[in-house]
């Protein structure tokens, strides 16, 4: 058993009959009153985000995790296939474990937090920034980089993201995955 004073960004801990990981979390000391802690909960089954305050002292069951590193292979219909990078086994997971599916590339390497009691899969966390191709998007002209303008663009994965006025069709593009935003253009 854990208190609330080991709560801290990543953590899993089981919480009204599910496992929840920390996404953010506040310890507030107000002059008047006891402490406590505000914490932002992802449930890693469903995906659903809930706030949650605990009183400064409460005790929390902690779960677990390993992270592990895995490849993914492919997608088929509402599964992803991933590959351990060790020793090869093959695991599938259903869309909703994952936050960001659609800035998922092939041959992508990700961490998958699996809970050691029963060996299943958590949750899986892609690196903090991905490169993809712009496969469409309208053509950019000249003298528009003044302004904040952007566009909307399809990526090599079928994802959308808007863009600046200055990228072009085959452009790389560094987008950033927890919030699925451009970050900068990739030069080659």
């Amino acid at each position: 058993m854990a208190t609330t004073s080991d709560i801290r960004n990543g953590l899993c801990i089981r919480y009204n009959h599910d496992i929840f990981k920390v996404t953010e979390f506040l310890h507030v000391k107000p002059g008047k009153g006891p402490a406590f802690v505000r914490t932002k909960l992802k449930s890693v089954t469903t995906g659903k985000v809930i706030d949650n305050t605990f009183s400064a002292g409460h005790k929390i069951e902690e779960v677990r995790v390993e992270t592990h590193k895995y490849q993914f292979l492919y997608q088929e219909g509402e599964f992803y296939h991933f590959m351990h990078v060790e020793d090869f086994t093959q695991i599938r997971l259903l869309e909703a474990a994952l936050d960001m599916p659609n800035l998922l590339k092939e041959g992508e390497v990700v961490s998958i937090l699996i809970n050691t009691e029963d060996n299943m899969p958590l949750s899986v966390d892609m690196p903090p920034h991905v490169v993809l191709e712009v496969t469409q998007t309208e053509p950019g002209l000249k003298g528009n980089t003044a302004t904040n303008a952007t566009k909307p663009a399809t990526l090599e994965t079928g994802a959308e993201v808007n863009v600046p006025l200055f990228i072009n069709e085959g452009d790389k593009v560094k987008v950033e995955t927890e919030k699925g935003t451009y970050k900068e253009r990739i030069k080659e």
